[in-house]
């Protein structure tokens, strides 16, 4: 097995050892970048001089026995949405400078700096990170590693495809509508959208308090041990809290036994492909296994796609609102036309829309009086072709369409994990998503860490050929 297999946690593991240096892995990591990232197309920046150098710091500190951090010598990739120093941020848009200063880190690359994470580079994202498909005029298509004529998901999919590929075992990425859950789901990783406020952000997003910031990882503890490095407060953010008093990797073990989950095949208003819908009602089974009491509940909510969409269009709105006519030409067209209808909305219908947000806050808050978790595929469809915001022939034109288990749950700021749970006959992710209620991360990382232990997805990796 290479070095580019493990985990952050088994590569922890042999540095202690003494079998494993940072500088191999960071080296097995570039490599495999190499070696994939042109059929992929996972990555926008790669700086293999910078990796190797922070490498060689943590492989002294291992080697004299003094790491320091959570993540000192694991290999991580950063989605190109968020500062990093040293580094053009450019969000797969032609209008962003790159020969301005890059001088600042986001408060998440911030926090993998203290904890001494070798950072491998940045992964690509569709245009502002406005769609659930990473394509952009910027960096062109991201693909499925496990068939590259499919897409990876978004607008994290390069982070999708990076964990997928082996090139990094965490990724950071960014989820608004569901652009951590779509790509773990269609690209087969784990990935986790935390309760909002766990992970701070800066610069705040146009999205406001739908935007969250979260790992993606080949493992359920990976994930856990980047929330302990990402969360807490940070003053230039107003909207987080302080760290949680527990580690949430120290409650990975807890289990499911006694608990009461709601599986919600549809959430009463979704169609769902009979493949995709099989695979998760038998992963919904597997709880049942494991202790807690699962029981069907269908329908949960209403859809709220249209308040979703007054929200969305006008954060996209303005981020591109101080760009000039000539810039606005380089826009990926569908991000243009969905700014286009953003800036006809009014502020009536924005505050209208918060309340439909507030109602469905209330709604999921008393469900959660009743239930511990809620089980829902995570996506209803497997990857469909790269490059198309929808699949062919679908009768809507908007990435919302087929995304209805996620942005639900970024209105109500609710943690929410999509995990692998089978491939369909045509090789092909499908994920389970299990949500929780606000603040209950702890909760949620252990249930998908239950999952993982009974039925693990690692043994195989796509192969590219």
């Amino acid at each position: 097995m290479s070095p580019a297999d493990l985990s952050a946690t088994e590569l922890h593991a042999e540095y202690r050892a003494g079998s494993l240096s940072p500088v191999e892995v960071a080296r097995a990591a570039l490599d495999r970048i190499e070696a994939v990232n042109g059929a992929v197309n996972a990555y926008c920046l790669v700086d293999p001089d910078r990796t190797l150098a922070d490498a060689a710091a943590s492989e002294k500190r291992w080697g004299a026995g003094e790491p320091q951090g959570l993540l000192d010598g694991v290999p991580v990739s950063i989605k190109d949405i968020l500062l990093s120093r040293g580094w053009p941020t450019l969000r797969g848009s032609h209008t962003v400078d790159p020969r301005q200063p890059w001088d600042v880190d986001g408060p998440a690359v911030a926090r993998l700096r203290e904890h001494n994470a070798v950072l491998v580079g940045k992964t690509t994202t569709p245009e502002l990170g406005w769609k659930g498909v990473t394509d952009s005029p910027l960096t062109g298509v991201t693909r499925n590693p496990w068939d590259v004529s499919k897409t990876a998901g978004g607008s994290s999919g390069g982070a999708s495809a990076a964990v997928a590929t082996g090139t990094s075992p965490i990724s950071i990425g960014t989820d608004g509508g569901g652009s951590i859950r779509i790509p773990a789901s269609f690209s087969g990783v784990f990935g986790i959208k935390p309760t909002y406020g766990l992970v701070p952000i800066f610069p705040a997003s146009p999205y406001g308090t739908l935007a969250h910031v979260g790992p993606l990882s080949w493992t359920v503890a990976d994930s856990a041990l980047a929330l302990d490095v990402l969360s807490g407060s940070d003053s230039r953010d107003w909207t987080t809290g302080p760290r949680p008093e527990q580690p949430v990797s120290a409650t990975l073990g807890a289990g499911v036994a006694g608990m009461r989950i709601a599986f919600s095949p549809r959430l009463g208003f979704a169609t769902v492909d009979p493949e995709v819908a099989a695979l998760v009602n038998a992963a919904a089974h597997t709880f049942a296994d494991l202790g807690a009491r699962v029981e069907l509940v269908d329908p949960v909510v209403a859809d709220s796609v249209e308040a979703f969409h007054v929200l969305w269009f006008a954060g996209a709105a303005a981020s591109i609102a101080p760009l000039s006519a000539e810039q606005r030409e380089k826009l990926d067209p569908a991000l243009l036309e969905v700014c286009e209808q953003g800036a006809r909305g009014s502020a009536l219908d924005y505050v209208f829309a918060t309340g439909v947000r507030a109602e469905l806050g209330r709604v999921m808050g008393e469900f959660h009086e009743h239930f511990d978790l809620l089980l829902t595929p995570t996506m209803p469809i497997t990857a469909f072709e790269a490059g198309v915001e929808v699949p062919g022939g679908w009768p809507a034109p908007r990435w919302t369409s087929w995304t209805p288990f996620t942005y639900p749950f970024n209105m109500t700021q609710q943690p929410a994990a999509s995990l692998p749970c089978g491939f369909t006959k045509a090789g092909l992710p499908v994920g389970l998503q299990v949500v929780g209620p606000k603040h209950a991360d702890a909760r949620v990382l252990a249930a998908c860490r239950a999952f993982e232990q009974a039925r693990p997805w690692q043994g195989t990796r796509p192969s590219l050929g």
